[in-house]
């Protein structure tokens, strides 16, 4: 084979794997913006949002068709989220059924964070059950021995939680975490566990809630929106 008809030849398998690695990019941002699980298999359908998605849009909740909205309220002893309050109010008296999160914090004691928490979240029987999100390492603090006593703190902050609300927690424990600590064979509470577009099964038992996507697109304003599911 001559040195032009090689250098064709290449220049046309070049150009068609080029137009398959975009054909492949299109796919994935297609799949990102537009994946959402069949109702059929999921029929409880809502969001997870904060002050990153500003104050809660109902109109466009409606439209997503979403069932609940889990509000993020509160991390470690001072942090609260800016949206948290305006969101509380806009959802107050719509129907759509609403919750808390906590960012939880390793490196500040349970009783501290629990204080938070408890300022800043109303006691309301109609809330959803609170969520107490863990994703930060114990081995960030620097200090052996709170890494050592992370599950009683835990424990003890999640009593306090229960306490004020009158319900169960939801632990919403990312992967990270769970392959660090265990937390769910531990500790005996219903699971939120998050991995975009496939089942997640790495806290080894079965889950209540999962981030199935963190970048869905609002059908109504296009906004990205962390969708989540219920199994029940």
């Amino acid at each position: 084979m001559g040195k032009k008809k090689k250098s064709i030849l290449r220049f046309w398998i070049e150009a068609l794997l080029l137009i398959a690695l975009v054909a492949v990019g299109v796919f994935l941002w297609w799949r990102t913006q537009n994946f959402m699980p069949e109702r059929s298999e999921y029929p409880v359908q809502g969001v997870l949002t904060g002050a990153g998605e500003g104050v809660v849009d109902i109109s466009a909740l409606r439209t997503a068709r979403a069932d609940f909205v889990y509000l993020e309220a509160s991390s470690g002893d001072d942090g609260r989220d800016e949206a948290f309050g305006r969101n509380l109010a806009a959802l107050a008296s719509t129907g759509i059924r609403h919750g808390a999160v906590h960012e939880y914090d390793p490196c500040i004691p349970a009783q501290e964070q629990a204080a938070n928490f408890v300022t800043i979240v109303p006691r309301d029987p109609e809330m959803l059950p609170p969520v107490i999100a863990l994703s930060k390492l114990a081995s960030e603090c620097g200090d052996p021995v709170v890494e050592a006593a992370l599950e009683s703190e835990l424990t003890t902050f999640i009593n306090q939680v229960e306490g004020h609300a009158e319900q169960p927690v939801v632990l919403k424990v990312s992967e990270e975490f769970e392959r660090t600590y265990g937390i769910a064979a531990s500790i005996e509470r219903n699971l939120w566990l998050e991995r975009d577009w496939i089942e997640p099964d790495y806290a080894g038992r079965p889950w209540t809630l999962w981030t199935v996507n963190s970048q869905l697109a609002n059908p109504a304003n296009g906004q990205s929106m962390r969708w989540v599911v219920v199994q029940n």
